[in-house]
Formats: C-alpha cells, structure tokens, sequence
C-alpha cells in the first residue's frame, strides 16, 4: 500500500493543549508581584521595630519555597501514577490536585500558614505536570518535531511568567486583597481548562505498548500522525517502539535502583538528566523571576519594579521563539554550552557592578548619586541579557528549585549582588559538565537516543554519531519474512 502523506497537526494541537496551563511558569512569576503588595504585607507580614508591617527575609522563603518543596514531591510521586493510570490520567489527577492548592491559597484571610500550605499542594500538581507533560510530549510527538514541541512547552511556561508579571502590575494598585488575590486566583482557570482535557487528550502510544494495548497504540498513532491504521508508517513507528520497549525490559522489572544501574548506560542518564536541571535551576535566571520585583527596588532606578518584571518577561519571550528553530538546527549540545558562557558573563558584570556601584539597601531616591543609578542601569541591563541568553539557550529541578527560593532571600540580604558570581560559578562548572558528559540528541527518537547511550559513543563525537536502530529493524523483518517463506516452501 501507498504511504499515505503524514500530517503533524493533531500532535500539535496537543502539545500546545497540554501547555496550555503554563502552571510552572505563572506560579513562579506571579508570587514575586505579591510579596511586596502593601495588602499582602499587612496580611501576612511581621510588625517590624517601625510599628509598621513588613514581610521579613525569612517569611519570603517560606512563603516562597514551600511551592519549590511541592514540585519536589509532586515530580517523584508522579512517576507511580503516570505508570499506574497512564499519561492522560495522571494529567487529569494532578490538575486537580494543583487546583484544589490554588483555591485553597486564594481563600486565605491572614493566616500565613493556610497559604504557604496552599502553595504547597499546587507545588504537587506543578511538579508533577511539569514532569509528565514533557514525558507526554515527547512520547506523543513525530521524532522530526519532538525537540521543537519541548521547546513549545518551555515558551508556555515563559508566557506564563510573562502574563503573571502583567498581571501584578495591573492590579497592585488595588487597595485591598483583591490586587493579589485576582492574580492567584486566575490559576483556577488554568487548572479547570487541563481537567477538559478528559474528552480529547489520547493516551501515549508508548505507554499503551508497554501495557500490551497494541491496537490502541495503533490506533493513537494513526492518530497523531494523520495517516489510516494501516499506513506504512504506523507499522514503522510501532514496530519502533516495540523495539526500544524489549531493550529496556530485557533486563527485567524496572525499579528506583535501575535508574542507577549500569545496564544500558542507565546511570548515566539519570546522572546526566539530574546535572542538567541542577545547574539550569541554580544558573540565575529563578532568583529573578522570584526575587526581581524585591531586588530591583535596590537598583535605584525610576522604572517601578513591577515595570522591570514585565520588561523582563517580555525579554523571555522573544528569546524563547527563535529558540524553536535552534535547537532543531543547532542541536541541544552546542546551545547550552553557548549559553552558559553568555549567561556566566552576564552574571559576572551584573554581581561586580552591583557590588561595587549600588547605594545600601534603604537609600531614599533622592540621596541616589549619579553613580548609584548607573550601576543600577547596568544591573538591569545584565540582568535583562542573562534571561534571553536562557530563554535562547537553556529554557525547566524542583529540589534545587525548592533550595534557590528559601536561600536566596537570606544571602541576597547578606552579600547584595555578589550572590550573582555563585551563579557565575555554576554556569562556568555547567560548561564544563555539558562538554564533557552531554551528548547531543538532535533529530533522534527517544529509541534512538536509548541505543546512542548504549553504543558508549563519547559526547564531544555524539554529533556525528548515526543511529542503526532501523537497520536492526529491517534485518529483523527480513529474517521473519525468509523464515516464513522458507516455511511455506517445506509445507508445499
């Protein structure tokens, strides 16, 4: 039969659905606005020495990080419902449960526990979904389009981040707690349009494989591809898959300590996976996106805090769309060593100029020398490269997100802007790290990526490396198809 000509639209449409919360990145936006809310201040702040209500560094953290303590949870625990209930289901679960966190949050009046403990039940449904959307993603993509759709993720969380900042500035002039709850409680609507996902959303063709439901991967794959269940290619894509799920099963049951194994180059993709999110996490760019609206009031500039946050979400915007075309073009690899040197730059000039040119935390606007607001220019300035060169670059793990947001306050209190050269020095060892351990994936399966660990290929080559999984297929096809033959010839 004629290969019928494949369509990627429903594929597409799915991964844009499924991003479509933007939970992550609004979250993580959206409280950085809140903390310096005169409402939200006098709601859960401390009488300070003044007589007047303020929001200490330590009660930042908390509120903070218990969102980062959820998504850490919330991402291992996961992985025993997306196995258990698939994909889909596992989606719907915890966009509920992130829901439930976001009501909870907004039905709060003063207590400050009631809130931080909201934060943390949509922390669970925020790093769970963050875990299994991409999952879903590239379970569910074409293989040619699978880095572009991650991508697309990584721009629906900066949208949400940039639509939070938005938001903060719109309504942090209300005078009473409508100027933060209407911006927290917006995520309600966020998680109510994922649970519609229950009427259209197929489950992944990989998982339903994996539990012995041939034709209904069959069926899903016809699907996504736009091609009938008997095209050639359902039958490549299925004989694919099949093929990588025995290499993965052939050492038996998987468990925790397999991901550790050395069968199949295992622990080095669990290491690789780990390295990577640690330093992406701990790179620079979230102490903006929590702190930004706190720390920029030190900058002296006349621009309002909440200003700098929008203009800065806008920055992560634009860098995140050509984003789309590299990592296709330009391979994963050599974008992220790019980016962290241009982002350890950054880091480096924005922590020295801070440093050595910001007035003290508290100086009255007026009291601000000539010197004073160009540093603080500069900072900004810096600050606002570092995050393209990462919407460009590196684009989302949550226990070292959960570390960064309870520290940081306290060390930003310390040391100011020097706390950016600990930024500059994870940047300059993730450069380091990427060259020396990170293979690039460019156009390759999820199967094809499993056999390049196999092969032991050194990552610094891995460019040029050629999968040979479909050879493997083909010689496979043809062995059955002589031996059948072979068969029919004894029988006549």
């Amino acid at each position: 039969m004629a290969r019928a000509l494949p369509s990627n639209k429903r594929a597409i449409q799915l991964a844009i659905f499924i991003a479509f919360g933007f939970l992550f990145g609004y979250d993580i936006g959206v409280i950085s606005g809140c903390l310096i809310m005169p409402d939200f201040i006098d709601r859960f702040g401390e009488m300070g020495s003044n007589g007047q209500m303020v929001l200490s560094s330590s009660r930042q953290s908390i509120i903070t990080s218990l969102l980062s303590a959820g998504t850490f949870v919330g991402a291992l625990a996961q992985a025993f419902t997306s196995d258990r209930f698939g994909r889909r289901g596992s989606i719907l679960i915890w966009s509920a449960i992130f829901t439930v966190g976001v009501a909870v949050q907004t039905g709060t009046t003063f207590s400050v526990v009631q809130f931080t403990i909201g934060r943390f039940i949509a922390g669970l449904g925020v790093g769970a979904l963050s875990a299994i959307v991409p999952l879903y993603n590239g379970e569910t993509a074409p293989k040619a389009l699978r880095g572009t759709l991650l991508v697309l993720y990584q721009l629906q969380i900066i949208i949400g981040i940039f639509l939070s900042y938005i938001l903060d500035l719109a309504t942090h002039k209300i005078p009473n707690s409508a100027s933060w709850r209407v911006p927290v409680g917006l995520q309600l609507v966020w998680g109510l349009i994922l649970l519609s996902g229950i009427f259209f959303l197929p489950e992944s063709p990989r998982h339903l494989l994996g539990t012995e439901r041939a034709e209904e991967a069959r069926t899903v794959i016809a699907e996504l591809n736009g091609v009938p269940e008997d095209d050639s290619l359902v039958e490549d894509i299925l004989e694919e898959l099949s093929f990588g799920i025995k290499a993965e099963n052939e050492g038996g049951k998987a468990t925790w300590a397999e991901c550790f194994s050395t069968r199949n180059n295992l622990w080095k993709r669990t290491g690789n996976g780990m390295m990577l999110q640690f330093i992406q996490q701990l790179n620079g760019q979230n102490f903006y996106y929590y702190y930004g609206d706190t720390f920029f009031q030190s900058a002296g500039t006349e621009l309002s805090p909440y200003v700098i946050q929008v203009i800065l979400g806008a920055v992560s915007v634009v860098g995140t769309i050509p984003a789309l075309r590299l990592i296709e073009t330009w391979g994963r690899r050599r974008s992220l060593l790019t980016g962290a040197l241009l982002e350890g730059a950054c880091s480096l000039i924005a922590g020295l100029v801070g440093h050595y040119t910001l007035a003290p935390t508290g100086t009255p606007k007026e009291l601000l020398t000539p010197r004073n607001k160009a540093g603080g220019d500069t900072l900004i300035a810096f600050a606002v490269l570092h995050v393209f060169s990462f919407s460009i670059f590196w684009g989302p793990t949550p226990l070292w997100n959960f570390l960064l947001s309870f520290f940081a306050p306290r060390i930003a209190g310390d040391i100011g802007p020097l706390i950016l050269l600990i930024f500059f020095g994870m940047l300059l060892f993730g450069y380091v790290y990427v060259y020396l351990f990170i293979p690039e994936t460019k156009g390759l399966s999820l199967e094809e990526v499993d056999e390049m660990y196999r092969s032991g290929v050194k990552p610094w080559n891995s460019a040029e490396w050629k999968p040979h999984l479909n050879d493997k297929l083909h010689k496979e096809h043809h062995v059955d198809k002589d031996l059948v033959e072979d068969s029919e010839k004894q029988s006549a």
